[in-house]
């Protein structure tokens, strides 16, 4: 099994998100979690990019 990178902050970032749905349960919309993420990762002192632009591309085969 491979090591898992920059273990100490996943751990931080999922606790994060886990004491937010915790604390909010599954009934509202994405927005709602975004803005409680926000606030919980800034208490924590966690850094973030909130909704950053990624390039995203797709490799396909050479037959395809």
């Amino acid at each position: 099994m491979s090591e898992l990178l920059l273990k100490d902050e996943v751990f931080s970032i999922i606790g994060a998100c886990m004491k937010v749905h915790r604390t909010l349960g599954p009934e509202f919309l994405e927005s709602v979690y975004a803005e409680a993420l926000e606030k919980e990762l800034t208490t924590s002192n966690i850094p973030y990019r909130r909704e950053t632009k990624l390039e995203v591309t797709i490799r396909r085969k050479a037959d395809e």
